[in-house]
Formats: C-alpha cells, structure tokens, sequence
C-alpha cells in the first residue's frame, strides 16, 4: 500500500505535463475546424504554406530566372515559395529517362515547376499520386491502350509518363493552348481530388460541379458551338475538358476570359490561382 502511495506522490509532477498535451491537442482542433470552415466560406486555403526552407541550387535557380516566365511574374515573397515547392517536387519524385534520355537539371525543373504552377494557389501541390516521372525523347507506345502517346497519368503505377520533345514544345510556346505538362498533371490532379477529402480537394470537386452545371447552360452551349473556341479534344469527356480548361486558362487567361467570365472564375477558383497577373 504505501510503495502505491509513493507512485501516485512522485507522479504529480507529471500533471502540468499531461494538462499542457491536452490543451495543445485542443487548440489543434479549434484551428482545424476554423481553416475548414475559412476554407469553405472564401474557396481558399487559410495558409498555403507554413514552413518554407528547402532550396534549389544555384544553376537550377538560373533554369528557372532564364526560362520560367510564371516564375519570374512573381514577388519575391512568392517566388521563394516557389523554389521551395520544386525543390521538394525534385527530391520526393523519381524521374526516369527512357530510350536513353538523359534526365539532367533542366528537364528535373521545367517539369516539375509546371507541376507546381498549376498547384501554386493549393495549399496541397505535392501530387501523392505521382512518385515517378518517366521521360521519353518523344511519342512513346503505351501498353495501357496499345497505341502511341506523347503523355499519360498512370495512377495503378503512380506514374507520369511524357514525351520530351512534346513537353518541351508545350512550354516554350505560350500562347497556343496546348500544354501537355498542364494537361497531364491536371488529370493527376483530378484523380487526387476525386480521393481525397481535404481542404484543395473539396474546393476542387466544388468548383468541378460548378463547371460542368454552367456547361449545361443553353447560352454557353450555344456560344461554345458557335465559336468553337475550346479545341475538339476538349469534349471527348468531363475530365478532358478540365485538362484542356487548365491549358487554356494558364496559355490564354485574357481571352479565355472575355469568352467565358464565368467559366475563367470558376476555374480560377478551383485552382486558388490568383498569382502573376491571373
């Protein structure tokens, strides 16, 4: 009896302890619930960032200050964001040149810095699904549907797979609405959404909804056939019209813009994307 007293006297000390753990876990709660409820009410994350360290080194900065104009759009306070989410980009994933490519610098930060364009305004940009990045000098065969591609998101193997040459051209001409990084990464996108249930993913499915409810709209529909502004590609389903409304959005804001206000809002939205002049 008295060895049990003893235990439960030394223990004491051990109280502000245990006081202080369930206090932190609560106060951990509150702010969860109120980043949900701030994320439901304004369509944004309260926070996209909440440590921001990781850097790039020297000559893959220059990649970026050379031949990334989303990147040199930015302020400083975001473009330091921005190097911090390729450098993680570049070291969570594992790229694979194929066909005797070799991956080098330059093809590591193009590509991953059109992923995280496209998730800059996501508080989630990492893409979970994707762990390699497979990259062939051009078109490739794909056995998922024997044929020739030039990009497929392969999710059974948490796969991107692109052609170089195509990736390459889809970068360097801005202003032609197609894009094969965007295209393929929204789809990653997509899928991630359709699984999961954070703060990005539910403002995605929101914001999805609201795209295809105005596509259903009689005076859109009439102006989309009567411009044919979207390519044909576009309406082979739902998510490649999304693949294609991200090339278009990101190539071509000023005139996706005055075409459709409506739909650029609502993908503005989607992507929280309210950076570089968007």
């Amino acid at each position: 009896m008295m060895l049990l007293l003893q235990a439960d006297e030394n223990a004491t000390w051990l109280a502000p302890y245990a006081y202080g753990v369930v206090f932190v876990i609560l106060l951990f709660a509150i702010f969860r619930a109120f980043e949900n409820w701030y994320a439901g009410r304004y369509d944004k994350p309260l926070f996209r960032h909440y440590f921001v360290y990781k850097k790039l080194k020297p000559n893959q900065v220059k990649i970026l200050e050379e031949e990334f104009l989303f990147y040199q759009k930015l302020s400083e306070k975001y473009k330091k964001q921005f190097r911090h989410r390729v450098a993680t980009f570049i070291s969570e994933k594992r790229f694979i040149g194929r066909e005797s490519l070799e991956i080098d610098d330059r093809i590591k930060v193009l590509i991953a810095s059109i992923g995280c364009m496209l998730s800059f305004g996501r508080k989630n940009y990492e893409y979970s699904l994707i762990d390699f990045i497979l990259v062939y000098p051009g078109e490739f065969y794909s056995a998922i549907n024997e044929s020739h591609h030039k990009g497929e998101f392969n999710p059974r193997e948490k796969a991107l797979v692109l052609s170089w040459k195509h990736f390459e051209d889809g970068f360097k001409i801005t202003n032609d609405n197609l894009n094969l990084g965007i295209h393929e990464f929204m789809h990653a996108m997509q899928l991630e959404a359709k699984q999961r249930s954070d703060i990005d993913s539910s403002r995605f499915v929101k914001q999805f909804q609201n795209i295809l409810r105005r596509l259903t709209n009689e005076d859109v529909k009439h102006k989309l056939d009567e411009t044919r502004y979207f390519r044909e590609y576009a309406f082979s389903n739902q998510y490649e019209f999304m693949a294609v409304l991200a090339e278009y959005f990101i190539e071509s804001p000023e005139e996706f813009k005055s075409h459709f206000p409506t739909l650029y809002k609502y993908t503005q939205n989607l992507l929280n994307f309210r950076y570089a002049g968007y």
